[in-house]
């Protein structure tokens, strides 16, 4: 009989979270890769990316297993030198479990761990296949998984969002069956150009250092690479932002118009750069409840 591997992970952990998918309220960590990540340096704790789990409590009638729900990988920024784990990953995981959804916060190899491309796309791909093989297990429905990113984040998982696969039908792995591709994406004041005159140079020379070939820069410069395959994304940007220039989101959301993309974009006047969920700002703390109402228009949430 397979094992999936985290259910392995769980066996070794205290009792009390037998009852983990239905029940949890605190975040469980686990390896992305439990047979260690492709193109790890070591054998560190920098080495080995992690997913932390925040599952949406149980809605059934006395507390038994209710309906699946939506699903959402979640990539803090930092300019891929860090993680803003906290405003980009712990508020947003409970956030997500607030509007009855489970979260997995995707704590990515960057820079600052000795790390470049293409890691940080394979631990975030990993984490959206990790998802969908554990669907059953989480109560998550495999078609409502999406992924959302704050900044550098954000530039993470606009590469996610047009550069997805299948998964491999042939490997062992169960998780490496899975497709990377989410159902939907969510991107909050995003790096997205490289190369560019709007490019966060910070983060460009993070991800691929200073002598990346042009093919290589053009190729995740992701306003250039959306298609009709692309999910439906929804953005949201400042207009004040001096750190990552709005024209990021501006031409991500014009190519996805143009592709035929559902897609729906917010511009605040307002706001500096790094806000989170943007709490007690006038304003732009609307935009986790435009989200909201973005995600059930698209049927992502019930």
């Amino acid at each position: 009989m397979n094992v999936n591997p985290l259910q392995r992970s769980l066996a070794i952990l205290p009792i009390f979270l037998v009852c983990l998918p239905l029940f949890a309220a605190e975040p469980t960590t686990f390896p992305l890769w439990e047979k260690g990540a492709p193109g790890a340096l070591g054998n560190e704790a920098k080495d080995k990316p992690n997913g932390i789990l925040y599952l949406a409590k149980a809605k059934g009638a006395n507390g038994e297993k209710g309906a699946p729900t939506a699903g959402l990988v979640i990539c803090p920024g930092g300019g891929y030198g860090g993680l803003a784990m906290d405003h980009e990953g712990h508020q947003i995981a409970a956030w997500a479990n607030q509007l009855g959804m489970t979260g997995l916060i995707c704590d990515y190899r960057h820079r600052g761990k000795g790390y470049g491309h293409p890691h940080p796309l394979e631990d975030a791909q990993r984490a959206v296949r990790t998802m969908r093989a554990n669907a059953t297990e989480w109560n998550i429905d495999p078609n409502r998984i999406g992924i959302i990113g704050f900044s550098a984040g954000g530039h993470l998982v606009s590469t996610v969002l047009t550069h997805s696969d299948p998964g491999d039908s042939k490997a062992t792995d169960p998780i490496a069956k899975q497709s990377s591709r989410p159902d939907f994406g969510i991107l909050c004041y995003p790096v997205i150009g490289l190369g560019q005159t709007y490019t966060h140079k910070g983060s460009q020379k993070n991800l691929l250092g200073d002598n990346a070939s042009e093919e290589l820069i053009k190729s995740l410069s992701n306003e250039f690479q959306v298609t009709k395959e692309t999910p439906p994304t929804f953005l949201f940007h400042t207009q004040e932002d001096k750190v990552v220039p709005v024209d990021n989101s501006l031409k991500f959301y014009e190519a996805l118009v143009h592709a035929g993309v559902p897609s729906e974009m917010h511009l605040f006047p307002k706001g500096r750069h790094g806000v989170g969920l943007a709490k007690n700002m006038a304003g732009l703390d609307k935009w986790p409840e435009l989200c909201e109402s973005w995600m059930k228009s698209i049927g992502m949430l019930k």
